[in-house]
This record gives structure tokens, C-alpha cells and sequence, in this order.
């Protein structure tokens, strides 16, 4: 894939936009016009994208690709094409072992690549992450709780509780352990996409 000219890299990143929590495109859109950090992932460094469940990490994987000119890959995709295993049930019936088949997995894909992680890769393998350019798609906790709520494919991670009480536990834990692993901000990486490169 090649990089997109500067016209194509504005026009994915308003689709970023528009593809995040709609309670944060706002302030993302402002944080975008405002000056900060414009980090770029190096050469061979690859790309993780990574948040909580329902953040939307998979509808922005073919964009954050196409806007960088890398191939992009789903690693709950990629674990189940090649375990040949449903996810839902593998999650509620083996959690250890998926959590170290997705970590091994993780450090099989091509360097350089774009890959969309699950919800509890962030918090579960923070040290896997080491090296690779961790890009955080932010959700507000509406919004998580309200497309959790209405999407009954999702496997449960805490059956011994209500679904409301384990969105709420789960997403406030993972929250604090998100903040102890160094990531990149989405509106400081939207930035960098949209400053010109050098000729």
C-alpha cells in the first residue's frame, strides 16, 4: 500500500471523525486545530489500536491503514482463523488460555503492520506492547454501556454479576490500568496525519 496524498489523509481522518463515540467528535475535531504532539510510527513499528470493547477500533482499523499505506489485520480475526475457534465461546470457557493465544499472536504478525486489538489487550498484555506505537481509541462510558447493552454476540466476562454491573466494574479497572501504559492519544496521531511530510 502507498501513503495517501495530503487531500486522501484530510478525508480519512474527518471518516476517523466521524467514526468515534459520537460524544467525543466534537472535541476531537477541536483538538485537531489546536497545537500539540504530531507523532508518527517509525518505519517498521507497528501499529496497535487499542481501547475498550465497543470503542470502535475495528471500524477505524481500515482507516488508520489506509491513512499510514500499511496492511491492517484484526487479531480476534486472526485468532480465530487460526485456532479455528469461536471467540465467544473460547473467552467464556478458557479466558487463560485465549489471553496467552492472543499475546503469542500478537508477536507472530508482520512488523510494520496496523492490527485492531481486543478490549482487554491493553490492560491484560501492557508489557507486549513494548516497541509498538499503541494508538487509543477513547469511548465515553455512555456510549460503552449503551452499545455493550444492545450487543448480546459479545461473550460475558463476569457472568456471577449483572451485565450492568460488570460494564460499569470492568470499564472503570480497565480505565485505570490503560492510564499506566504508554499509548498515543488518537487527536495527537490525527494530527500528525494531517501535517504535511517533507518532500
Amino acid at each position: 500500500m502507498s501513503a495517501p496524498s495530503v487531500e486522501a489523509r484530510r478525508l480519512l481522518v474527518s471518516q476517523v471523525v466521524a467514526s468515534v463515540d459520537p460524544r467525543l467528535q466534537q472535541a476531537l475535531q477541536g483538538a485537531l486545530s489546536s497545537p500539540g504532539p504530531c507523532p508518527r510510527p517509525a518505519g517498521a513499528q507497528t501499529v496497535v489500536i487499542a481501547g475498550h470493547r465497543a470503542a470502535g477500533k475495528t471500524r477505524l482499523l481500515p482507516l488508520v491503514s489506509k491513512l499510514l499505506g500499511r496492511p491492517g489485520l484484526d487479531l480476534d480475526a486472526e485468532l480465530e482463523r487460526r485456532h479455528g475457534r469461536p471467540l465467544r465461546s473460547w473467552v467464556a470457557e478458557s479466558p487463560t488460555t485465549f489471553r496467552a493465544a492472543e499475546r503469542e499472536t500478537l508477536g507472530l504478525l508482520p512488523a510494520g503492520s496496523v492490527v485492531a486489538v481486543g478490549g482487554g489487550f491493553l490492560s491484560h498484555h501492557p508489557e507486549a506492547l513494548a516497541g509498538h506505537f499503541t494508538l487509543v481509541v477513547p469511548v465515553t462510558f455512555d456510549t460503552y454501556r449503551e452499545r455493550l447493552m444492545a450487543d448480546t454476540t459479545r461473550p460475558r466476562l463476569r457472568a456471577d454479576v449483572s451485565l450492568e454491573e460488570e460494564l460499569h466494574s470492568l470499564f472503570h479497572e480497565r480505565e485505570a490500568l490503560h492510564a499506566r501504559v504508554p499509548t498515543i492519544a488518537l487527536a495527537d496521531f490525527l494530527r500528525g496525519c494531517l501535517v504535511q511530510e517533507p518532500a
